[in-house]
């Protein structure tokens, strides 16, 4: 069984229709360990909200949306563990700590991260974190 740290950007195009979206879902059918740190919930409950600004879905839709997330099986890890670690991956990668929390957490399970970021995955290619982390269209 393949072991992921899926990031926020991969979670919320289970719930959104965007680019990438069939990819992400494979993740949530491939008989996969899913890992997150806790922080996930309120990052894509922001994304939700990001579109709720814009208009693109009512507050309703969102909270629907944001409740789905119950019924997915993964192992949540609280983040305050993985801030020490993160914040070195942050100064070094040149990324936020909130992003560098889930890179924290591949790298402490020995795991692969999954992300639909650009900026992190352009941030982190190339680095010595490069094996902990995947696009999302390239994960299995």
């Amino acid at each position: 069984m393949s072991r992921f740290v899926v990031d926020a950007s991969v979670g919320a195009k289970w719930l959104l229709e965007e680019i990438h979206s069939d990819a992400a879902r494979r993740l949530l059918i491939g008989g996969h360990e899913l890992l997150v740190p806790d922080l996930v919930y309120a990052e894509i409950a922001n994304a939700l909200w990001q579109r709720t600004r814009r208009g693109e879905m009512v507050e309703q839709e969102a909270l629907t949306a944001l409740q789905a997330l119950a019924a997915i099986s993964w192992t949540v890890f609280s983040a305050w563990p993985l801030v020490v670690p993160a914040l070195e991956i942050a100064c070094r990668v040149g990324l936020a700590v909130y992003d560098s929390v889930y890179l924290a957490l591949a790298v402490q399970e020995q795991a692969v991260m999954v992300t639909a970021d650009q900026k992190l995955h352009k941030a982190v290619h190339g680095s010595a974190l490069s094996p902990y982390l995947i696009w999302v269209a390239d994960a299995p």
